[in-house]
């Protein structure tokens, strides 16, 4: 038998490794960053053209290479991180493999120059497809200016699989902000298609938290710190009141490394039990110190997930921490045995002195005699008989007096019996209501053919029996085909509001509001002035109401980035699906016999009306044979 097992060329190795490293333009921008901030950079500064697709650009004030190291960083398994396999378990560096270089060398155009300090002139290299084609001296200041451009150019398959140049771009600043939130002390810079995006000066967590999430994110924070023997936890929590239902921020740092752990995000939301709005998700920043010898980084390519020597232990003292801190700034109510409330002093009357009362009493007083007229320094007694004579005489002349008519009607007013309580069905509720009101309306009702099961379901009948909707997805469908509607002909309505709507939006998020704005626009929405991260709303959708338009936009926002759409179509699609999910009734919502009417006609007025916008069924129907079975 022939032998069939053969060692593949270099060209063909790099590029299999490069696909676990680089997956898309944000997996660079993370692993340049990171190598900048080795090399003790003080500043870093990225330029980004077409989402990272045409060019990704680092330049740092580090520390530089000589000729040789230059050369040598683009060698697989190269590097200066560690020399053991020991060293492993003791990383304080951000890079240790030696392969980000090699790897985006081979699947891109590469450009470096460098010089160390203490060195007039530095090393400029060309590496195409891990090809060197030149290397020389160059004049350049000092640290380091690596260009990568034209990423996957020699695999044409893999660049067909990025997405759009909007998802792409949320993913590399998604990076850039969570190695910017790592190191405050480091000051960065972002540019795309030469606009500026972000501008971080050196500074402290609070400042660098501020300046990425808005100036209105200093007042939502509460500050977290706790240090034990095996763990050091900093950082910052958000006020429950500022909660999202999204998973809006959620930021973990172990020993300045940002990483993924579902572990320790259920220990954070322990803490906020019972303080969170419904569905709402806990938002935090951070940032656990720990011995490297106790964690492994090396079990992804990411390296965004760690195994710890002792979760458990890692987990009370996180949840604990967190506790304290919500009691101490007052946003959880603490118990103190040793003190009563009731002994404080009011607040008007804690600077003013004491003022002994002055008491009257008259020792002659006798209740069992008849008092004529109160003596001085005594109130009138309870015992006092009062004289009543004559109370007649104050409504004589009454009956006649400005044509007020002598006998006084109470109309009682008749309300419908609650059916949970009186045991009622919707048919005998609105029997009730009509026979005591003689409502032609309420009349009309009994003619109703639906009924509600469990404030969830809709039961009506039908020629061959009855269908039962679920009336969450059945609104569902029918806010969708109407937005999507909207969006499509243009045509939607608009309510102007008396007073613009301000809001406040990141800049991840503030460019996804750009995206969507002529589409928002299309269902009613009507902005006003955008600048900075404030967007003012002056008229809303008519379906909607004024307190429901940041709940609608943070959803919409959170399914854009989830569901990343690639074409207009589809980001219009997401639009109208995620408003639909946002403004439709609920499950255990009551509905009057004119709401149900109303939805069940809209439903089935629908072009697909048996499948909700996010493919679920809307209702189910049973004939009359399935129904005599269930009796056999």
């Amino acid at each position: 038998m022939a032998d069939i097992i053969k060692l593949l060329p270099d060209h063909v190795a790099n590029q299999i490794a490069a696909g676990e490293v680089v997956q898309r333009p944000a997996s660079v921008v993370k692993e340049l960053l990171e190598n900048a901030i080795d090399a003790g950079a003080t500043s870093i500064k990225l330029i980004v053209k077409d989402a990272g697709k045409t060019l990704i650009q680092i330049i740092d004030d580090g520390k530089g290479m000589s000729d040789t190291d230059a050369r040598m960083s683009f060698e697989r398994h190269a590097t200066s991180k560690i020399t053991t396999a020991d060293d492993l378990f003791n990383l304080n560096t951000k890079g240790f493999r030696g392969e980000a270089l090699a790897s985006i060398a081979a699947v891109a155009h590469v450009d470096l120059k460098t010089r160390p300090s203490g060195v007039e002139v530095g090393s400029h290299i060309e590496i195409e497809g891990s090809t060197i084609n030149l290397q020389e001296v160059c004049a350049c200041p000092k640290g380091t200016s690596l260009s990568v451009k034209n990423l996957f150019f020699n695999i044409p398959a893999r660049r067909n699989f990025l997405k759009s140049n909007n998802v792409e771009l949320r993913h590399i600043i998604d990076e850039f902000q969570r190695v910017a939130l790592a190191h405050p002390a480091i000051s960065f810079t972002m540019y795309h298609n030469e606009g500026e995006l972000f501008r971080l000066h050196s500074g402290n967590l609070k400042q660098r938290i501020v300046a990425i999430f808005g100036g209105k994110t200093n007042e939502k924070l509460v500050p977290v710190q706790e240090e034990t023997d095996i763990l050091t936890i900093g950082g910052f929590v958000v006020k429950p009141e500022f909660s999202k239902k999204t998973r809006g921020e959620q930021f973990f740092f172990v020993n300045d490394r940002f990483i993924k752990s579902p572990y320790l995000n259920h220990a954070v939301t322990a803490a906020f039990d019972g303080l969170l709005p419904d569905k709402a998700r806990a938002s935090y920043f951070l940032y656990l110190k720990v011995d490297p010898r106790t964690i492994d980084i090396n079990i992804h390519p990411t390296k965004t997930e760690i195994k710890f020597d002792d979760e458990h232990a890692l987990y009370a003292m996180l949840r604990s921490t967190i506790k304290h801190s919500l009691g101490q700034f007052s946003i959880t109510p603490v118990l103190d045995f040793n003190r009563d409330s009731e002994l404080d002093t009011p607040y008007e009357y804690k600077n003013k002195g004491v003022v002994t009362p002055k008491i009257e009493v008259d020792r002659t007083f006798n209740p069992f005699e008849n008092v004529g007229v109160p003596k001085r320094g005594v109130q009138r007694s309870e015992f006092e008989k009062v004289d009543t004579s004559g109370w007649e005489k104050m409504y004589e002349g009454i009956q006649q007096s400005h044509g007020i008519a002598s006998t006084i009607t109470i109309e009682k007013e008749v309300s419908t019996p609650d059916m949970f309580e009186s045991g009622m069905n919707d048919s005998e509720e609105d029997f009730a209501f009509a026979k005591a009101n003689k409502n032609p309306d309420a009349q009309q009702s009994l003619e109703a053919t639906t009924y509600q099961l469990t404030n969830k379901y809709i039961v009506s009948t039908i020629k061959s029996g009855m269908v039962v909707i679920d009336q969450h997805r059945a609104h569902q469908r029918v806010l969708y085909e109407e937005f999507l509607r909207n969006i499509t002909v243009k045509e939607s309505v608009s309510q102007q509001l008396l007073f613009p709507l301000t809001l406040t939006y990141t800049t991840t998020e503030f460019e996804l509001l750009e995206e969507l704005k002529e589409g928002l626009e299309n269902t009613g929405f009507l902005f006003g002035t955008i600048s900075g991260d404030i967007v003012e709303i002056c008229g809303i959708p008519t379906s909607i109401t004024e307190s429901q338009v940041p709940v609608v936009i943070e959803q919409l926002l959170s399914d854009l980035e989830n569901e990343v759409p690639d074409s207009s179509f589809s980001q219009t699609d997401t639009l109208a699906k995620s408003m639909a999910k946002s403004l439709a009734i609920r499950g255990g919502e009551y509905l009057n016999a004119r709401s149900r009417e109303h939805l069940v006609n809209s439903l089935f007025a629908c072009k697909e009306p048996n499948r909700s916008p996010l493919g679920k069924t809307t209702f189910i129907t049973m004939t009359g044979e399935e129904l005599e079975r269930k009796f056999k």
